[in-house]
């Protein structure tokens, strides 16, 4: 799930949904609580003696020491085993961020990590954006009821107890405010082990969905950069756009009843677990096998999502790698709606000789239409300028059974990854986007790396490309065409590939309404 899906794909029910707005108008404007109680608090940094510190120490060799060790999570089901292994772990802290921990059952096995967590006397520190958070405050309270269990709501909608919509809907008063979004995504156990990347915590994102799974990246971090992470995360804990969520729900009994429904819904762990490969190496004192390199953070500042002023964004830290390149540039972005200024920097770059590579989803695999419609304006021209472009198929091949099973389910591509002349990597949340570049902020690590580099390019080149269509312009006319990978022959498509005119009519009119801005 994109941060696009939230504001600006629900822009055709609120064509539909005047009346509603009307009443809201009418009904008063609500507001957030004023004078909310903040105790700051910070990373641990007493932690040498846990067995994630000692393990990552053990795993990291004495010359290497002033690098980071890195590993990439392509896998989804490992992804999401690598963080259960993280919170069963951990010994002092856990702190965690992200944009969106679904009820579902791979958001119930995490929120139920947490509380045990806490339940051995680990601090656990949890920060949520709240735009898709609405359906879970009685959840998130009653995590919050747990000893040793802090939550804070980023951001916060002054509406709560009603729907998506609806909440969307008498918040459009504050909608400059609201509709900057915290999108990062961030675990770290005991200030020692790291994981972020592209995932939320769904189903979709580990492999877990029976309709549509998302294709995405992780990495997971030991050493130098960890440290920088949790400072990113304390930032954002301590901002004064984080509301403890006791100061924002009261009506949900007392805090034994609150915990105790949410025990009731959260369960208990299975006694035995089954796990290997790296999950297995995080629960005992197996050193992990890693790569070691220097690594960046490119992290935007909590204000921005105030509307403040803030210092270099995650993006344009991006771009500045981007524009170093030398001789190549692959780009991974589900939503990828580079404006005229992106052209001008593809252009530039193109004529400089440097080959320019993107990979995004089709309109038949996208989670996000009209986003993709802002894509769709610029296919032509980049396709013009020489820019190598392809688009995920619905339909995964056999080659993804390394990254998940997908053959049961619509495959959607979410990663977030950039590779500049197989040297440098970019693994983070920032979708290459003016939503990400404006309103939403964004974490990304930027890895000088060439062993790690090429390993990603051949996974993206070599895994995930048997998967995606080729476009070009048609060689008779002023026309894209998709061509299909096929074991007889490549098929070639004249129009968006198994989306129906109707489909594409409905988008074409819906896009009109939807400044690019938002997208």
């Amino acid at each position: 799930m994109g941060a696009t899906s939230s504001l600006q794909a629900t822009a055709s029910r609120w064509l539909g949904a005047l009346a509603l707005l009307a009443a809201a108008v009418l009904s008063g404007c609500a507001a957030l609580p004023a004078n909310v109680q903040r105790t700051p608090s910070e990373a641990m940094a007493d932690v040498a003696a846990t067995p994630l510190a000692r393990l990552a120490a053990s795993s990291t060799p004495d010359d290497k020491r002033h690098l980071s060790g890195l590993r990439l999570l392509p896998h989804g089901p490992e992804a999401l085993a690598t963080r259960l292994a993280m919170l069963r772990r951990a010994q002092k802290s856990i702190d965690v961020q992200y944009y969106v921990v679904a009820p579902d059952d791979s958001g119930r096995q995490f929120l139920r990590g947490l509380r045990d967590a806490a339940t051995r006397g680990v601090r656990v520190r949890l920060l949520i954006d709240d735009l898709h958070a609405g359906a879970q405050d009685e959840l998130l309270l009653g995590l919050a009821a747990h000893d040793n269990v802090q939550v804070r709501l980023f951001n916060p909608l002054p509406v709560r107890g009603a729907g998506f919509q609806t909440r969307l809907l008498l918040s459009l008063h504050q909608f400059e405010r609201v509709n900057r979004r915290m999108h990062n995504k961030l675990l770290v156990a005991d200030n020692s082990i790291a994981v972020t990347g592209g995932r939320n915590i769904a189903n979709e994102y580990f492999m877990r969905s029976e309709t549509a799974n998302f294709i995405d990246m992780d990495v997971l971090s030991v050493g130098p950069v960890v440290r920088s992470l949790s400072d990113v995360f304390d930032r954002y804990w301590n901002s004064e756009l984080a509301f403890p969520v006791e100061a924002l729900l009261s009506r949900y009994g007392t805090r034994e009843q609150a915990r105790a429904r949410f025990d009731d819904w959260a369960g208990s762990e299975p006694a035995n677990w089954d796990a290997d490969g790296l999950p297995a190496q995080l629960s005992s004192h197996e050193a992990i096998e890693l790569n070691f390199a220097p690594v960046s953070v490119f992290a935007d500042e909590p204000s921005k999502a105030s509307g403040g002023a803030s210092p270099a964004t995650a993006m344009d830290s991006a771009i500045s790698t981007l524009r170093s390149a030398q001789s190549e540039v692959l780009i991974v972005s589900p939503y990828f709606v580079p404006g005229e200024n992106g052209l001008r920097l593809m252009q530039a770059a193109i004529d400089k000789g440097i080959h320019v590579s993107v990979m995004t989803n089709s309109l038949a695999a996208t989670d996000e239409p009209l986003a993709h419609g802002g894509y769709a304006r610029y296919r032509a021209p980049m396709l013009k300028l020489g820019v190598s472009l392809s688009e995920l198929s619905p339909v995964p091949s056999r080659k993804f059974d390394m990254i998940g099973d997908l053959r049961s389910s619509l495959g959607r591509l979410h990663a977030k990854v950039a590779v500049v002349d197989r040297r440098w990597l970019m693994v983070g949340s920032m979708n290459m986007d003016a939503r990400s570049s404006r309103s939403n902020t964004e974490i990304s690590l930027v890895i000088d790396d060439r062993a790690l580099a090429t390993a990603a390019l051949v996974l993206m080149q070599q895994r995930w490309s048997d998967s995606h269509y080729r476009l070009r312009m048609g060689q008779h006319d002023n026309r894209v065409e998709w061509i299909e990978p096929d074991e007889v022959a490549p098929v070639v498509h004249r129009a968006e590939p198994h989306v129906s005119w109707l489909s594409r009519l409905r988008l074409s009119v819906l896009s009109m309404f939807v400044a690019e801005d938002l997208l």
